[in-house]
């Protein structure tokens, strides 16, 4: 019965969920519900209350309130609204406010399961600059045990959370390593592990004055990291930009606005919103680009959302860069993030968001599962003609399909032998972990694998029974060689060299670059359209 009461007692979590779907409850909106609305809620509450009663007093097996509230009444609510409103239970939560802040305190690794299949908890990456990086732990060890228990007890939220702690307090973790017959302690110092938004800034071609800024997501931070990148390197010696939004989810729409702005003359409009309980609010650049006009290249791929539609959304519509790449997500839902009671939140979606020409680009979910919707395999269908609208210089873009690239460049799609390498073996991970077990971890700079490090994956593979042919090895020679070397960066490097390697090499950027005179064309006759009808 103390369950029972519980939970009874969570039933106003659920009346303040329902209302602010119905706009009633919030900071920043206004009421809207009508008196028989009101009444109708309170039918729906009292008919949800007495119906929780009776499962908790005669369900065959004991109920857990936190999942019948939280995972099912509250999910199941807002599963009937949109794709991306949602519940956050307290550790989710906890973590949204991580990733927010772009910071927390512990060791510094990303983990995960085993790629060997033996079910141990594996360092998948030791973060630059962490108490795990300077303690010398390597992508490929394993945790064995967080303060003397043992991590096969344990699931992986449960041994992320041992790592964590206050700044200053430490903690013991005893790792195993391959080539390591016994395993080893470690008493960890924990810290603050910046999740930095911007991974990369740096001359992609040094001496030709291009640039490349990689943004990850949208944090608290990022429109700062962006300055202090830009700047590190000179923004005056700047003859063209690679921006780089591959992969970006998004994040805070007021940074996604901060970065679009610093592109941007100011005045110009960057993105507005408008929902039922709330007016239309629109954004413009406050302070601009301080007439810095090289030309830009904006990377995009099918799962570039949000935040980071919105800025090459702005800054295709102003055509101040040339957008490569796939078609994006097609996110244009703002969700707004509502503290609750016991360290829970709840996102809900408030308003719909539109580019500068006045471009909705969310997709639609009307007639998919969530499943398809998110992960499902989407073609480059047509542009849709329902929303069809004009950039500055006058070129057609569409809506309601999220961001259609001005020049195509799809993903190149791996083979049976590449995924099977890559993504189903983890070949190259692995070998990495074992050939640095008997290894240093260090090699000479600008290292590249030799026939005699190709030669000893070659007989890797063999002995661990994948299965591909003499031939697929040698048509894949180059490619083999690319991954190799990626992978051993990792651990002879780190990851911010490894990444680095990795753009000087991507195809994709090459194209960018190769685009830049395009991203010039279209500003300047941005520019000429513009003063004609000014004139006019």
């Amino acid at each position: 019965m103390a369950e029972r009461r519980r939970s009874l007692l969570l039933v106003p979590l659920v009346i303040a969920a329902c209302s602010l779907a119905g706009g009633l409850y919030g900071p920043g909106l206004e009421g809207a519900a009508s008196p028989a609305g009101d009444q109708e809620i309170d039918a729906s509450v009292k008919a949800f209350t007495k119906v929780l009663a009776l499962v908790e007093d005669n369900f065959a097996d004991p109920v857990s309130p936190d999942k019948v509230i939280y995972k099912g009444a509250v999910m199941g609510m807002l599963r009937t609204l949109d794709p991306h409103s949602t519940f956050f239970d307290p550790r989710d939560y906890q973590l949204l406010r991580e990733e927010q802040k772009g910071h927390y305190f512990g060791v510094g690794m990303q983990i995960g399961l085993s790629r060997t299949g033996n079910g141990k908890v594996m360092v998948i990456e030791p973060f630059p600059g962490s108490p795990s990086y300077r303690a010398g732990i390597r992508p490929g060890d394993y945790i064995l045990a967080v303060e003397d228990r043992p991590t096969d007890k344990l699931n992986l939220n449960e041994v992320a959370d041992l790592l964590k702690g206050p700044r200053g307090t430490k903690v013991k973790v005893t790792f195993g390593r391959e080539g390591s017959e016994q395993p080893f302690t470690i008493l960890l110092t924990r810290d603050e592990i910046p999740r930095k938004s911007v991974k990369d800034t740096f001359w992609v071609r040094p001496g030709t004055g291009i640039a490349y800024l990689d943004i990850d997501q949208f944090n608290e931070n990022t429109s700062r990291e962006v300055e202090e990148g830009i700047r590190g390197l000179g923004e005056q010696n700047f003859r063209g930009l690679i921006l780089d939004l591959r992969g970006n989810p998004g994040g805070l729409l007021n940074e996604g606005v901060a970065v679009a702005d610093r592109f941007l003359r100011k005045g110009q409009t960057i993105v507005s919103h408008r929902g039922r309980a709330s007016a239309e609010k629109p954004y413009a650049a406050k302070v601009g680009n301080s007439g810095y006009d090289y030309p830009i290249v904006v990377l995009v791929d099918r799962n570039s959302a949000s935040a980071a539609e919105i800025v090459a959304g702005a800054l295709q519509d102003h055509d101040r860069a040339w957008i490569l790449g796939e078609r994006s997500f097609g996110k244009g839902l703002v969700q707004t993030v509502y503290p609750l009671t016991e360290n829970t939140g709840l996102a809900l979606t408030t308003a719909h968001y539109y580019t500068p020409s006045g471009r909705l680009i969310q997709r639609d979910y009307s007639n998919i599962s969530f499943l398809d919707y998110y992960y499902g395999r989407r073609s480059e269908e047509p542009n849709p003609p329902q929303d069809v609208k004009m950039t500055d210089s006058g070129r057609t873009v569409y809506g309601g399909g999220g961001i259609a690239p001005d020049e195509k460049y799809p993903t190149p799609e791996l083979d049976r032998f590449q995924i099977d390498l890559k993504l189903r073996r983890y070949a190259f991970f692995i070998f990495t972990a074992k050939y640095f077990g008997t290894h240093e971890a260090k090699l000479p700079k600008n290292w590249a694998p030799d026939e005699d490090i190709l030669n000893e994956f070659h007989r890797y593979l063999l002995e661990d029974k994948v299965s591909f042919t003499e031939a697929e090895f040698a048509q894949h020679h180059d490619w083999i060689r690319s991954e190799l070397r990626y992978e051993m960066y990792l651990t002879a490097f780190g990851v911010d060299e490894a990444r680095r390697l990795k753009v000087e090499n991507d195809p994709e950027v090459a194209r960018a670059i190769e685009s830049l005179p395009k991203a010039k064309a279209l500003l300047e006759n941005a520019k000429r359209v513009v003063a004609q009808r000014v004139r006019k």
